[in-house]
This record gives C-alpha cells, sequence and structure tokens, in this order.
C-alpha cells in the first residue's frame, strides 16, 4: 500500500497516477479525498489530528506527505509542526518510509544555483516554519529513526494547477485577453518545475529503496528564462499579443496594507527580484532522466487550459 496524504492538490494527483505504474494499492488522503485512478482507497482525515492520521497509514509500505496548507504565516507556524510530528510519528508506529514534498523557502535568497546542500538562510517567516520542519524530518532520519526522503521543486505550473501564480497571472489573463502580470522583475531567469515532472519523480523515489534518507530536486529544466521570455512564449502558443504589465515592488507593499493575500505574498518578492535558478542535476544524473523543456511543458499546459477553459 503507497498512501498519499494530503490527496487532492495537483502535485498529489499526478504522483497517484504515475504510483498505479508501481503500485497496485494506493489509497488517498484528504478532508475531502476523491478518486484518482478509478480504483484508489479513500480514506478522510485531519493530519492535524495523531489519532486519525495513524489510521490512515495503516499497512502503508510507503507514505508521501503532499499536503498544502493556506497561504497564511500564522497558519504554517501553528500548524506544519503539528502536521509533520504527527506523520513521522504515525509512519515510526507502522513502520512505514516517508516521503516530503518541500520547496526552496528555507533557502532564502541564494547567488546562484539551489543546490540539495544550499545552505538553509531563510529570510521570511515562512521560510523559517520551512526550515524548521525540514530540520525536523531530517533529524529524525539521520538518527535512523525512520526511512525517509525529501522532495523539493521550484515554483510550478501545468495542466489544472489552479494554485499556480504563472497560471493565473501570465496563462489565464492573456487567454481572456487580458495582460498578463509579472511580479516585480521580468528580466532576471526563473526556474519553473513541471508538475508532471514533479508527480513521475515522487513516484519514482518513492520505489527507489536507496533514494531514501537524503534530499532530492525535483527534474526541472536548467533553461530558465526571464519573465518576458515566459510571456512572449505563452502568447505564442495562444496566437495572441504579449501584452503585459510588471508590478513593482513598491505597488505591492502598499497595496499589501489592504490585501491579506497581497501581504502575505510579500515577503516573498525577493524570488522574483533576482535570479531563481533552480538545480536538479543529482537527480537527473543519478536516474538518467532529464525535465521536460520549457517550450514544450508551456504547450501542453496551454493547450489543457484551452480544452477545458480553466
Amino acid at each position: 500500500m503507497h498512501t498519499i496524504l494530503g490527496s487532492t492538490g495537483i502535485i498529489a494527483i499526478e504522483t497517484a497516477k504515475e504510483l498505479k505504474k508501481y503500485n497496485s494499492k494506493i489509497r488517498l488522503v484528504s478532508r475531502n479525498p476523491f478518486n484518482v485512478n478509478g480504483d484508489d482507497e479513500l480514506v478522510k482525515a485531519d493530519l492535524k489530528n495523531y489519532d486519525e492520521v495513524l489510521n490512515a497509514v495503516q499497512d502503508s509500505e510507503v507514505v508521501y506527505l503532499l499536503a498544502g496548507l493556506i497561504y497564511k504565516s500564522k497558519v504554517w507556524a501553528e500548524e506544519w509542526p503539528l502536521i509533520m510530528k504527527n506523520v513521522i510519528e504515525a509512519c515510526k508506529k507502522v513502520n512505514a518510509k516517508l516521503v516530503f514534498f518541500d520547496n526552496v523557502y528555507m533557502y532564502g535568497k541564494v547567488n546562484g544555483w539551489m543546490k540539495e546542500d544550499s545552505p538553509i538562510k531563510p529570510i521570511s517567516k515562512k521560510g523559517e516554519v520551512r526550515a524548521q520542519i525540514a530540520q525536523l524530518f531530517i533529524d529524525e532520519y539521520s538518527s535512523g529513526k525512520i526511512n525517509a526522503a525529501i522532495v523539493r521543486s521550484a515554483d510550478f505550473y501545468g495542466p489544472g494547477t489552479i494554485k499556480s501564480a504563472f497560471n493565473e497571472t501570465v496563462i489565464k489573463r492573456l487567454m481572456n485577453g487580458q495582460s498578463a502580470i509579472w511580479f516585480v522583475n521580468d528580466n532576471v531567469k526563473h526556474s519553473y518545475t513541471y508538475t508532471k515532472d514533479a508527480g513521475k519523480a515522487v513516484a519514482l523515489i518513492g520505489n527507489t529503496p536507496s533514494a531514501f534518507n537524503q534530499i532530492w530536486h525535483i527534474p526541472t529544466d536548467k533553461n530558465a528564462l526571464t519573465g518576458k521570455d515566459y510571456i512572449e512564449l505563452a502568447a505564442k502558443f495562444l496566437g495572441v499579443k504579449p501584452k503585459y504589465m510588471v508590478t513593482k515592488k513598491w505597488l505591492l507593499s502598499v497595496m499589501g496594507l489592504a490585501s491579506s493575500i497581497v501581504k502575505e505574498n510579500n515577503e516573498m518578492l525577493y524570488q522574483n527580484e533576482f535570479d531563481y535558478l533552480f538545480d536538479s542535476s543529482k537527480f537527473e544524473s543519478t536516474f538518467n532522466v532529464s525535465p521536460t523543456p520549457y517550450e514544450q511543458s508551456l504547450k501542453v499546459t496551454i493547450d489543457e487550459m484551452k480544452r477545458t477553459k480553466v
């Protein structure tokens, strides 16, 4: 049994599809789970409740923590440590391996490429939380108390990714005849991980015993583009003019005074102000896989969004 905790997000959905290639028994767990493969086992659980987590992971060989929380620093600080402790303790109890899908906030601002051994230097409240729970995770597997692996992703986009800023502020706006929006600086390079590559990578790690007890960066095209480049490429595939506006940092700071959503995003603006470069060469060389090129992944994403009108 391979069990996904937090099964309704796009990474979880893509992972569930890929797991079917390896495993016949897949369990999907969330507060409102739904079937992905047609024959998945569905379990309702609140990850903040240890007893419910323990019940959800019973008989599991591998557990995948792919949950996402409301994008608020206060919620992250209160709930992420609790969820991580619950999941780790439950997996130890049933002797299950654990794969955690992480982001790159704990690195902070990196000059050059983000790698698995980049120093942990968060410069945001959310980054501090991610650093805390990642260290808790690492301490557990480093001491031999659990077999576990961390997989990290850059910002991502792909078909059906409603929480992707790129999908919402670039593709969808251009589709609707509006100007795309780019934040802070459209002339610096920004890596994006393709969600289908992410699903394949998470499933592969979970089914490779030698991959545990270490950190992996998900395959991501190294040929990162600038905001201007991404918008022009998206416009080409949509058959529209590459109209866009750049929302400057000072304006977003002012808007944050009136909008809690904007305020929560403002502490992460350094990721748009400077080059944001994600290195996945460790994964690529170890497993002999290549990430989907931006031009191909963006075309698939746009074609799917046009087909579904989403």
